[in-house]
């Protein structure tokens, strides 16, 4: 095959129109070392709730990537906080076991095993018996009462279970932990790029905060100081204050959160195809997470209220044509950092609307699966409110699929070949910016 065609087969970084002129700044097509595959980060995650243990195995990391178990943890005790969880959260205290991939802190290129220990499986070790129950051992009464707004009904009729206890456990959000240790390596992967990935929440149950004047530099930092990740002091009160009422009411409560990336180099996504848009990518990232119900990206819904010259975010040009510093700006983000599925440089600005969780104390009006008689919703431990957590897992997500674009388009074997791919692409892009045609 040609070395050009075999070029673009491979979707070398520095485009099809270099390669054609042979100026090809990496002619790794000529001298035969670029892979005929370029790195895909992918993952897939195993376990259920109250099981042995959690499982993520992901592949595609690229090999020289530092890690270690400290950084994941410091992710997963994150995703254990915020004011209104329950009870399981004084149980578990999740740390991960790597158990492949890794030698002496460094990735290998192979895939990454990581594990996270269900300390309650010590009580559930005949409710979840892996292997069949011994002679004479009673087993566990069957669960038949689905709560609504839960899997439960539609995972018993999707997959023939007489016992919801096998769709609860593996769709309870118990298992965001695997995503939220898998976010962790891709931050890990982001973080070589200067790409850093924040949240805050902007509201609780109705209390609303006005994020439109806030840092984006800063928000993050401020939201960590926070039981509910708020970055407004008398909101923090007034969302304690509303947890606490729908805790004593037996009730639970929903709201809205922002995820902010700084550092998105312009390039990331495409139009050419529906799948491979940016936004597209991040919201049905963020919709998997269990109860969230919408996603905005930058001004989002609000868009549909005003015209579009109070939408659309003017260019501007500041510094002299020649100059390395002359940089284009832009008036306002209201697109939120992606504009054609593609990022723009700006800010990427993400929010996602949770709704309140499922289980309520106070059980709302269910049916009885086998006798069809009308009963209470099952009900056990759970959460009051759980979007600080949320905005946690949020983050995580939003950290994969940008480790994913990374990867997809300066992709390497290894971490020295992407900060080649990318440190070209960066100085196409310096170049054009700084040059003017007449």
């Amino acid at each position: 095959m040609a070395a050009p065609l075999q070029h673009l087969l491979n979707a070398c970084a520095f485009g099809i129109m270099a390669c054609r002129r042979w100026q090809c700044p990496s002619r790794a097509c000529v001298r035969g070392v670029r892979s005929t595959a370029v790195s895909v980060f992918r993952f897939l995650t195993a376990g259920e709730s109250h099981g042995p243990a959690l499982t993520a195995i992901i592949d595609g990391v690229p090999a020289g990537l530092d890690v270690t178990a400290e950084p994941i943890n410091a992710q997963l005790k994150r995703r254990q906080g915020g004011y209104g969880r329950g009870a399981r959260q004084k149980i578990e205290s999740d740390t991960v076991e790597i158990v492949s991939g890794i030698r002496f802190g460094k990735a290998m290129g192979s895939p990454i095993t990581l594990v996270v220990r269900n300390k309650d499986w010590a009580n559930w070790g005949v409710k979840m018996s892996v292997e069949p129950l011994p002679p004479g051992t009673d087993a566990p009464a069957e669960i038949t009462i689905p709560r609504p707004g839960h899997a439960d009904f539609t995972g018993m009729m999707k997959f023939d279970h007489q016992d919801l206890r096998n769709t609860l456990e593996r769709s309870s959000a118990r298992n965001t932990a695997t995503l939220v240790a898998v976010g962790a390596v891709a931050r890990l992967l982001l973080a070589e790029f200067g790409i850093s990935v924040a949240s805050h929440v902007v509201n609780i149950g109705g209390v609303i905060v006005d994020a439109d004047n806030i840092d984006l530099r800063t928000v993050g930092a401020a939201a960590e100081d926070s039981p509910v990740r708020v970055a407004d002091k008398d909101a923090e009160a007034r969302m304690i204050a509303a947890i606490d009422a729908a805790k004593s009411r037996g009730d639970t409560l929903g709201g809205t959160f922002e995820i902010v990336a700084l550092g998105v180099p312009i390039g990331l996504g495409s139009y050419a195809q529906w799948d491979t848009r940016l936004d597209g990518k991040l919201a049905q990232a963020l919709m998997s997470i269990q109860a969230i119900k919408g996603v905005e990206v930058g001004m989002g819904f609000r868009a549909a209220d005003v015209p579009g010259s109070q939408v659309h975010d003017a260019f501007f040009y500041e510094g002299e044509t020649g100059d390395e510093a002359a940089r284009f700006r832009r008036g306002s983000n209201n697109a939120g950092g992606t504009e054609g599925g593609i990022s723009n440089g700006e800010p990427l600005v993400v929010r996602a609307v949770m709704k309140p969780i499922a289980t309520l104390m106070k059980q709302l009006p269910s049916v009885n699966l086998q006798t069809k008689d009308q009963v209470p919703a099952f009900a056990e431990r759970s959460d009051v409110c759980a979007v600080p957590a949320a905005s946690v897992v949020g983050e995580a997500m939003i950290s994969i699929v940008l480790a994913q674009e990374m990867c997809a388009k300066f992709g390497g074997d290894s971490v020295r070949e992407m900060h080649v791919n990318y440190n070209a692409y960066q100085s196409r892009i310096a170049d054009r910016t700084a040059q003017a045609r007449k």
